[in-house]
């Protein structure tokens, strides 16, 4: 049957596309994407699609498709009083420092008594009964609840904000906030991420986690104090994280966790008019933090796409699809490069690396462990969760780990002392070489010290042979 179209008059506070929660549960959160009537039931309805998958069909009933939901039983229809389209920052503000509410949280209740907040903390005796304690300092606490200025760290997590407000207003309100926590609300339009940046000056921290942003980033200014953006589960593409570069030339931590990313394709116009996707990533002169973890990377040459970058210390790459670990030699740098051969002379690839996670990937050959030995800086190693040193599966054990990486100091989040570096190294001199199972390439693990590889960081490894 022919889809119904669309009547936004029969819903007019809301609109396609818009992000809503359901009305008295802030975490259930869904995209709007129809409008109107439904055939056999009577009045207006409003088609959405859940984040959380918890809906009732894909978006048609009885034989009539009414919009298409991203999963067979993500998309629900809700009565329009049954949802709520957020409110301002501002409003949240008041909402979480002045509820007439009582909260209860780890001990402490918050309490509106004859026009005044007072916070109380107890424990529960045996009989569960609530017990005072006296809260030193407890006059200071609800004193600066009261006066916005003086905060620093606000969290608004799940509390369905939906746009920032007026900056003039956010800026006098609270001139002085410096970390911003807007977990799960229901921004998607970048403009308010420019008006919160551009209204807060001191902000240098701020985390946009599980807020479905727009693919559409041309209405965000240039914020110039944010130092840490963290963007997990916000649906991001590669191509959007290089525009958001250009507009952030201090940031210096990006958290990128959950957004299905496959590939670095890298910008070589303005604003993404030319693509390519044998180049290196530019820009972003001050990050030392990338964090990719839970993504879709199953090859190492994007990760090579970030060999230029002179800050970055640290790279995450937990929770992905890699299967091999490569330093990369001067002719794969040339190709990386198109060519410019100075500029392939005059940078090591991840010169300054310090701390490159790779738990949780398809790791299985030594090779890729030897090769982490090429690059120079690299302090801080995780490999855990990989095939090639999953035990069960024939892996090789922490000490012959550790003897293979003369430079490690930190391996799968533990201190690597100088005495178990030395009872290591002389443990696998004096083992048997040691046979992975036929499924981990370089079935041989040579573990006496004359098999072990060279740790000179000038020595090229070896890229993998095409097939």
């Amino acid at each position: 049957m022919e889809n119904p179209t669309p009547d936004p008059s029969n819903s007019p506070e809301f609109r396609i596309g818009q992000r809503v929660h359901s009305t008295g549960d802030s975490r259930r959160i869904g995209t709007v994407r129809y409008l109107g009537h439904v055939e056999g039931y009577s009045g207006s309805w409003v088609g959405v699609d859940w984040d959380s998958g918890d809906g009732k069909h894909d978006g048609s009933i009885n034989g009539v498709r009414y919009f298409q939901a991203k999963e067979q039983k993500s998309g629900s229809f809700a009565r329009p009083q049954n949802l709520s389209g957020g409110i301002s920052m501002l409003q949240a503000l008041e909402i979480r420092y002045r509820t007439t509410s009582t909260k209860e949280e780890d001990g402490i209740s918050l309490n509106f008594e004859y026009g005044v907040y007072i916070y109380e903390m107890y424990v529960l005796s045996a009989s569960n009964k609530r017990v005072s304690v006296q809260l030193l300092g407890k006059e200071k606490i609800q004193d600066q609840l009261s006066r916005f200025e003086e905060l620093t760290g606000v969290s608004f997590s799940y509390l369905g904000v939906s746009s920032s407000g007026p900056p003039c207003e956010i800026s006098k309100t609270i001139p002085n906030l410096k970390e911003l926590d807007l977990t799960g609300n229901l921004l998607s339009d970048w403009k308010d991420v420019g008006s919160i940046g551009t209204g807060l000056q001191a902000l240098g921290a701020l985390n946009l986690s599980s807020n479905m942003m727009s693919h559409d980033i041309s209405g965000m200014p240039q914020l110039n104090n944010i130092r840490i953006l963290v963007l997990n589960n916000t649906g991001l593409s590669w191509m959007q994280v290089e525009i958001l570069g250009n507009l952030l030339p201090a940031i210096e931590e990006l958290h990128l966790m959950g957004n299905q990313i496959s590939e670095l394709m890298v910008i070589m116009a303005i604003l993404a008019i030319e693509l390519t996707s044998s180049t290196t990533v530019q820009g972003f002169e001050s990050l030392r933090l990338l964090n990719l973890e839970d993504n879709c990377l199953a090859n190492w040459d994007e990760i090579l796409k970030l060999s230029q970058l002179r800050s970055l210390e640290q790279v995450h790459l937990n929770k992905n699809s890699l299967n091999y670990i490569r330093y990369p030699d001067y002719d794969t740098m040339h190709k990386l490069l198109n060519g410019y051969a100075s500029a392939a002379n005059s940078y090591r690839p991840f010169q300054n690396l310090c701390c490159l996670l790779l738990g949780g990937n398809n790791i299985g050959d030594l090779t890729s462990v030897d090769s982490l030995n090429s690059f120079p800086s690299l302090r801080d190693v995780r490999l855990s969760e990989n095939p090639v040193t999953d035990m069960g599966r024939g892996g090789i054990p922490r000490f012959v780990l550790i003897a293979r990486l003369a430079k490690v100091e930190v391996l799968n989040g533990s201190e690597v002392r100088p005495r178990e570096r030395k009872d290591s190294e002389i443990r696998t001199d004096n083992q048997k070489p040691v046979h992975l199972n036929p499924f981990i390439s370089n079935q041989e693990v040579c573990v006496k010290a004359s098999c072990l590889p060279s740790h000179s960081p000038m020595t090229p490894s070896r890229m993998p042979e095409k097939a």
